[in-house]
């Protein structure tokens, strides 16, 4: 049994992580870390967890805890994940990895000098909704992938996580938020690499600096064009869709683990196949297999060098939307 300690433990730790652990097999969570005292303790007591720390660095030296899952502002990954890492302690990071490419170089540079694993929160990838797209993509279901569409959208005025509108401690806006979740999505069901990246977006009064809704082109190696849109004024969707030479295959939020997912096959203008999958099991499987890997029994599937790639992704749409121009994605 891995025993995990959850840095920054707020909104995601208990809308997400801890129903998560609440259903994995192998991993439980045995301590937090929370700069609000008060808060940290109040969860501490709901969810029956035995320590409680004020900072990171406290709870990496807990010898109680076998691998940290780092969930603070994403201004905050690096310091974190370095810490933790030189405290020997396996860390799973939550998305994006980091405020920019040079933070993740470094982070992966840290944990490969430490002989430490380092992983990446990428948690639609341990969905069965993006496996069955892989699967039915690789096996010729749809046949050559030409184009590709995800979506992601939430009504974020009003959301709790406000430091999410603070460039200094988000990195951006939705783009980084969720868009890091379909870029991520893409790379892993079409098995391939975008190259180059345009992106288009816009402000709000609210937003101030940052965007509020944005569209990205991605162009990738196997020349299939995809489109991600990304707003946090729009209502909660996650819709996918892969449109190939002999079909397609959609799915209305087909990343979402809230509630059953429906995926349709598409040929010759009729519906061919469709089955419904569930999600649900997403988080749990996520942090089981970390821990998996945590015991050397398995690789953990998304390696810090995943979540790098993402971000050069990220910094490439950032500077497609300052510049106006398209813009490549270097190799990490």
């Amino acid at each position: 049994m891995v025993r995990f300690g959850i840095a920054g433990f707020g909104l995601h730790a208990v809308r997400r992580l801890m129903p998560g652990f609440a259903l994995a097999q192998n991993c439980k969570v045995v301590a937090l870390s929370r700069r609000d005292s008060q808060k940290a303790h109040d969860a501490a007591v709901k969810y029956e967890i035995p320590h409680v720390f004020a900072s990171t660095e406290e709870l990496s030296r807990c010898p109680e805890v076998d691998a940290v899952l780092v969930t603070t502002p994403n201004a905050c990954h690096l310091q974190d994940v370095l810490t933790a890492v030189a405290a020997g302690k396996p860390v799973l990071c939550e998305k994006p990895m980091g405020m920019d490419a040079d933070e993740c170089r470094q982070m992966v540079e840290a944990a490969r000098n430490a002989g430490v694993l380092l992983g990446v929160a990428q948690v639609f990838r341990f969905e069965e909704s993006t496996a069955r797209f892989r699967e039915r993509i690789a096996a010729g279901n749809i046949g050559r992938p030409i184009f590709a569409r995800a979506e992601f959208s939430y009504p974020g005025a009003d959301h709790p996580r406000n430091w999410l509108y603070n460039r200094s401690l988000s990195g951006g806006g939705p783009i980084s938020d969720v868009g890091v979740h379909c870029i991520d999505a893409l790379r892993y069901i079409l098995q391939d690499e975008p190259w180059r990246v345009s992106t288009l977006g816009h402000p709000d009064q609210q937003s101030g600096a940052l965007e509020a809704a944005a569209a990205l082109t991605l162009e990738f190696q196997s020349g299939t064009l995809a489109t991600v849109l990304v707003s946090t004024r729009a209502q909660y969707r996650t819709p996918l869709e892969i449109v190939g030479e002999a079909g397609f295959l959609r799915a209305d939020d087909a990343l979402s683990v809230d509630r059953p997912v429906r995926l349709e096959l598409w040929r010759d203008g009729q519906r061919s196949a469709e089955e419904t999958v569930s999600n649900e099991l997403a988080y749990a499987r996520q942090v089981d297999s970390f821990a998996a890997a945590v015991e050397g029994r398995e690789v953990f599937p998304v390696l810090g060098q995943q979540g790098w790639q993402n971000q050069l992704i990220l910094d490439a749409a950032y500077r497609s939307l300052s510049s106006g121009k398209s813009e490549e994605v270097p190799v990490s």
